[in-house]
């Protein structure tokens, strides 16, 4: 890849993310567990929320994984941390589906997905140097946030929209100081934005999981 310009390479690179945030078998890959940490905690609720903060935290450092090597022209290890972050995202889903069922899991996933896809559209504007680019996509994120929130409210009514749609705004300001120091090239920068923005999902796991248990108070127990 020494021959390839940083830039170009970067904008191939994160092209292919469009095509890794959508799989085959109607939507769907495979995954290890949709759950991590359910059986480790003393009561499903707890298990709940050790669960759906280590995922959504595991969102965050493979989405930062893929945006790095992008921008730095690593293509090989760009398409790796690629596919663990939509098998991440398939994990989210079944989370999500083993509370409120198969059609909530397969609404959901397309809907996660979205807003890989506005990560990547930014990725490549700050990657050309397209500021028009980079505001399309951060307005895109930020229209999202609404459709989430409007999603999460309709499947629990102690999940406001505009609590969640707030709560996800941070999650896209966050990521994308992430982004801006990887295209400045200061890991510093970017790795102390990684833990904020990996810090920050807790803020959005603890009120879903909070949610959830309320709703469902017979299934998780404590």
């Amino acid at each position: 890849m020494r021959g390839i310009g940083a830039k170009s390479m970067a904008v191939a690179a994160v092209v292919v993310a469009i095509s890794a945030c959508t799989t085959t078998n109607g939507g769907t890959a495979s995954s290890p567990s949709t759950m991590p940490a359910m059986g480790t905690s003393q009561t499903k609720a707890a298990g709940l929320r050790a669960g759906l903060n280590n995922l959504l935290r595991e969102h965050v450092y493979l989405a930062g994984a893929a945006t790095g090597a992008a921008l730095a022209g690593r293509d090989a290890e760009f398409k790796a941390a690629a596919a663990a972050l939509d098998a991440n995202s398939v994990a989210v889903a079944g989370a999500i589906g083993s509370v409120y069922g198969a059609g909530a899991e397969q609404a959901f996933l397309p809907l996660w997905r979205r807003h890989i896809g506005f990560v990547v559209d930014y990725t490549v504007g700050v990657a050309t140097n397209d500021r028009g680019k980079q505001d399309r996509a951060v307005n895109d994120l930020i229209g999202y946030t609404q459709d989430f929130g409007a999603f999460l409210q309709s499947a629990n009514p102690n999940l406001p929209k505009a609590v969640v749609a707030d709560l996800v705004k941070h999650h896209v300001v966050t990521l994308k100081a992430v982004i801006d120091a990887q295209g400045t090239k200061d890991p510093v920068k970017a790795f102390t934005a990684i833990r904020a923005a990996a810090e920050h999902m807790q803020m959005i796991a603890d009120p879903l999981a909070e949610a959830i248990v309320k709703q469902f108070p017979d299934r998780f127990r404590g």
